[in-house]
C-alpha cells in the first residue's frame, strides 16, 4: 500500500505592513519624515542652436595652416621626434573638418535639475560661474564645470541674453573669469599670426 504524501502547506502571503498601517490609520506618521522624496525633472527654458560656432574661411585660411603643420613636422622631422608629427597631423585634420563641414542644430535646455545640452545633463552643483561671449560674431554662453570639457560653451543664436541671465543668475554667478595662460598666448599669437584675413 502506498503512502499517501502529506498536503504541501500553502504559503501565507507576505504582509504589506505599510499598505496596511495607511488602511487602518489614514494619519499615521511616515516611516521616513526626513527623507526628501525625489522630484521630477521640468523644464524651464529651451532653445535650439547650432553645436558650435562656424564661419567660412576663405582658401588663405587653410593655405596658412597648411604651411604652419609642414614647417612644424619638419622641425620635429629633424629632431627626431616622429610620435609628435602624428599628433600635429591629427590635429591639423580635426580642424579642417571643423572649419568644412557646418555644425548641426542641437537642443539647449535650462532644467530644474541643471543644464542640458542635447543629451548630456550637467547639474546645478557641478557649475560655477557663467558669462557670455562672441566667436565668429556669433553670441556664446560659457559655465564653469567640474567635469570634462570643464567649460561648456553654448550657441545662443536669436535668444535675449537678458532671460538667460535673469534665469540662471537665481543659482550661478554672472562672471567672466581672468584669462589663463593658454588664452593669453593664443590671442597673442592669433595678433601676430592672423590665419583668416578677410581684407
Amino acid at each position: 500500500m502506498q503512502e499517501q504524501n502529506p498536503e504541501t502547506p500553502r504559503q501565507e502571503q507576505p504582509i504589506n505592513e505599510a499598505q496596511q498601517r495607511q488602511e487602518n490609520d489614514p494619519n499615521a506618521e511616515p516611516y521616513f519624515p526626513d527623507y526628501q522624496r525625489p522630484v521630477q525633472e521640468e523644464l524651464v527654458y529651451q532653445w535650439q542652436a547650432p553645436s558650435r560656432p562656424f564661419k567660412k574661411h576663405k582658401r588663405q585660411y587653410f593655405t596658412t595652416i597648411a604651411t604652419i603643420v609642414l614647417l612644424l613636422c619638419l622641425i620635429l622631422f629633424f629632431a627626431g621626434q616622429f610620435l609628435p608629427i602624428a599628433v600635429v597631423i591629427a590635429v591639423a585634420f580635426l580642424s579642417y573638418i571643423m572649419a568644412t563641414i557646418p555644425p548641426q542644430t542641437i537642443t539647449n535646455s535650462i532644467t530644474t535639475f541643471g543644464i542640458r545640452n542635447e543629451e548630456d545633463l550637467y547639474y546645478w552643483d557641478e557649475m560655477g560661474r557663467f558669462w557670455f561671449d562672441k566667436k565668429h560674431d556669433e553670441d556664446v554662453l560659457y559655465v564653469e564645470v567640474d567635469r570634462f570639457p570643464f567649460r561648456l560653451s553654448l550657441l545662443i543664436g536669436q535668444e535675449p541674453k537678458e532671460t538667460l541671465t535673469e534665469i540662471l543668475s537665481e543659482i550661478l554667478i554672472n562672471q567672466r573669469p581672468p584669462l589663463t595662460e593658454t588664452e593669453r598666448f593664443a590671442q597673442w599669437l592669433q595678433k601676430k599670426i592672423p590665419l583668416d584675413i578677410d581684407s
